[in-house]
């Protein structure tokens, strides 16, 4: 790695740093969605039936880690049921509104670095491309062409710098993609499993009426 750096030029520092940047915040955030935004299936199956059980539910949820998202997202929701009746299905709804935004921040944390290592990465290669090749028309300027391995290591600098910029974005893409679409699939499946409780509590107070 050191002689990588050595044969790309100064620009490598830099890049070398963005690179262990964006693997560090795409291995946490995998990290995070495996453990603490998962909702087993079973506890969807509970949500989905018509003859619902609140305290079935309860139950489960307090089998999931406390900071779950999930367990945070529906705990809102099954506090507003149980404090009063006369709380209105649109203070619950906005309820757990605010908790989905707060989840979805949460989510979103740190990926505009990522976004701005895919935009700044193939410019920090590029920059080591114009020193490389400065580099190699320096001597081209004072040795006439006779210092032949000069002008190629310039011109290796500002391939090797090239390339790893350019690699380095293409990983941050594709892990912000990812990312981003965990993150959409995740909010996408809390508001569709909110909408199923907001219904069982209507179920619940129309049979009540």
């Amino acid at each position: 790695m050191f002689n990588l750096i050595q044969a790309g030029g100064i620009t490598m520092i830099p890049l070398s740093i963005l690179a262990i940047i964006a693997l560090a915040i795409t291995f946490d955030k995998i990290f995070y969605y495996q453990k603490l935004v998962k909702i087993p299936q079973d506890l969807t199956n509970i949500i989905e039936k018509y003859k619902f059980d609140w305290q079935l539910l309860k139950d489960n949820l307090e089998k999931l880690p406390i900071e779950n998202c999930y367990r945070k997202f529906f705990s809102i929701i099954i506090e507003a049921h149980q404090q009063s009746e006369e709380i209105p299905i649109w203070w619950i709804e906005s309820r757990a509104g605010d908790e989905a935004k707060v989840i979805e921040k949460k989510l979103n944390s740190n990926l505009w670095i990522l976004e701005t290592i895919i935009t700044t990465s193939p410019l920090l290669g590029l920059l080591g491309t114009i020193i490389g090749m400065m580099s190699s028309f320096k001597i081209i300027g004072i040795d006439n062409i006779a210092n032949t391995s000069g002008i190629t290591s310039g011109v290796a600098e500002s391939l090797i710098a090239t390339g790893f910029g350019l690699l380095i974005a293409i990983i941050a893409l594709f892990a912000f993609n990812y990312l981003s679409k965990q993150q959409s699939q995740t909010i996408d499946e809390m508001e569709r499993l909110a909408t199923k409780l907001v219904d069982h509590i209507k179920i619940d107070r129309n049979h009540k009426d």
